[in-house]
């Protein structure tokens, strides 16, 4: 374990860049609350999506990366901000008209449409917890009408109110002119409504820990700004939030930057001091615009699960997380069979390069045994190839190809398969475009159809190869690629492809020579 503790203090992937930041926070003394608190926030009004699995997952690598380089416990909270006032009703929900009716107050007030919980906000927070376990995270979840109400927060809720006009010095400058006119960093819950109301404050009385404000009836009311009675406004509710949990780590995206700036600033009015940060970039369609829910531009998480592994939506999250990266179903088969590269390269590598590979974060410093032998572009292409519609009919090929592999001995090659089948049909099949050869292409397939005749039908895939090369070189094809790409149009109706020589060894010859002339007749 020292040996691979000085090694991740000298190591430069991203997670261990930043867990250096809170070796250094604790060099002299550890925090006095016993433990570093990792953070990760979510908002309770829809399902989980991609950006939190991204949010989790990352935070989930920079701490195992400082428990690589520190005896100092850990936690991580993944925080629900559950008490904010629903502010609309949501699209894919029944029982819509009962939600309407209490718009405006706390999610944990907000019956449940679903019938199954207590309350919206309840439900949502279950589906999350579901969310997180079914990826095997380490966590430990936090309600924040719990921490509200228990009376967790009063001491940092007492605190915004003693130094009220310092948190206002801050929020005001960010607002417009029509806003400054209302606001307060208190959003007092109405005794007679129950909703969460933005009203401005009326009085304030420091020594009795309360605010005074005109409720909905019209009435004057005097509230303590502790124990559940009222919520902050998000941006003074994330600094309060921050010095009250005792935050050491949080992440955010690049659009979140300024809010997190006046988060630091109200931790610090309060005493406390803001967490390490680290913020990431934002996802992009195929066009190069930001993904927007509402848009429906982009992948979402479940259509990136349907057609591949959890891992490899791991490793996208791990790659350049500074860099707004696009996001959609092209970019699924290459991240499988990065995966597979680096997990399949993790076990041979000396001890200081292995902590440079994304499998090693991805899996928590204990990367699996994975058969890497059949990539997923390869599995593609003997679907369209075979036009495959069950795994079973995969099966047939992947056998002959390795006949030590089984579905029982290889479950992951197994859920690739499927995963490939599912791809194929739904993603490429609609896309195909076959063409006829020309007339120099038609020749040289010819060629190729005796060349492949003499190949025994054991051949590796390198024999084979070389002699697809051959033909290439024989024909005048100056530039190999173009004859390559002649294979893929005519054969895959696609305009790249897989190693031939893999893909032939895995089809089967006598298949490979059958679709040759079936073209070729075409």
């Amino acid at each position: 374990m020292t040996g691979e503790r000085d090694l991740a203090l000298q190591a430069k992937a991203w997670p261990f860049e930043e867990a250096r930041k809170l070796v250094a926070r604790f060099a002299k003394a550890p925090p006095a609350k016993g433990y570093v608190l990792f953070e990760t926030g979510y908002g309770p009004s829809g399902l989980p999506h991609l950006g939190t699995f991204g949010e989790v997952a990352r935070t989930s690598m920079v701490r195992h990366a400082f428990q690589t380089m520190s005896d100092i416990p850990t936690k991580l909270f993944c925080f629900s901000d559950d008490m904010d006032g629903l502010r609309k009703v949501p699209d894919n929900i029944p029982n819509k008209e009962m939600v309407a009716a209490n718009l405006g107050k706390p999610l944990t007030r907000v019956p449940d449409p679903f019938g199954t919980h207590d309350s919206f906000g309840a439900h949502n927070n279950a589906r999350l917890r579901a969310f997180l376990d079914s990826f095997g995270f380490e966590y430990e979840f936090q309600s924040s009408t719990d921490w509200y109400k228990s009376g967790r927060f009063d001491e940092a809720l007492l605190g915004i109110l003693r130094h009220y006009d310092e948190v206002m010095a801050v929020m005001l400058p960010t607002l417009g002119a029509e806003r400054q006119a209302t606001y307060s960093p208190f959003l007092p819950v109405s005794p007679s409504t129950g909703r969460v109301l933005q009203v401005p404050m009326l009085e304030r009385n420091v020594d009795a820990g309360t605010i005074v404000f005109e409720d909905e009836d019209g009435k004057k009311v005097e509230l303590p700004v502790t124990g559940g009675h009222v919520k902050l406004q998000w941006k003074p509710d994330w600094g309060m939030r921050w010095f009250g949990l005792g935050v050491d780590y949080e992440m955010y995206g690049k659009d979140l930057i300024p809010s997190a700036e006046l988060a630091g600033k109200i931790c610090r009015i309060l005493g406390g001091t803001p967490p390490e940060g680290f913020n990431y970039e934002l996802f992009l369609d195929d066009k190069g615009q930001k993904i927007s829910k509402s848009k429906g531009n982009g992948l979402t998480m479940e259509e990136w699960l349907a057609y591949a592994p959890q891992e490899s939506l791991a490793l996208y999250m791990f790659q350049k997380p500074k860099s707004a990266k696009r996001l959609y179903f092209d970019v699924i088969p290459r991240a499988v069979d990065e995966y597979l590269t680096f997990v399949d390269r993790v076990h041979g590598e000396e001890p200081a390069k292995r902590l440079e590979n994304p499998a090693w974060h991805i899996h928590n410093g204990k990367p699996p045994a994975v058969r890497s032998d059949v990539s997923f572009n390869l599995l593609l292409n003997l679907a369209g190839a075979a036009n495959a519609e069950t795994k079973d009919a995969m099966w047939g090929f992947i056998r002959r190809y390795a006949p030590d592999a089984t579905p029982e001995n290889s479950p992951f090659l197994d859920s690739m398969v499927g995963y490939a089948v599912r791809y194929y049909q739904d993603q490429v099949k609609p896309t195909k475009q076959f063409r006829a050869p020309t007339d120099a292409e038609r020749a040289a397939l010819q060629d190729l159809l005796v060349k492949l005749d003499s190949v025994p039908a054991d051949a590796r895939a390198d024999v084979i190869q070389n002699e697809v090369f051959e033909v290439g070189k024989a024909h005048g094809f100056t530039e190999l690629r173009a004859w390559f790409q002649a294979l893929y149009e005519v054969l895959l109706g696609q305009t790249t492809g897989p190693r031939m020589g893999s893909f032939i060894q895995l089809y089967g010859i006598e298949e490979t020579k059958a679709l040759i002339r079936e073209k070729l007749a075409a």
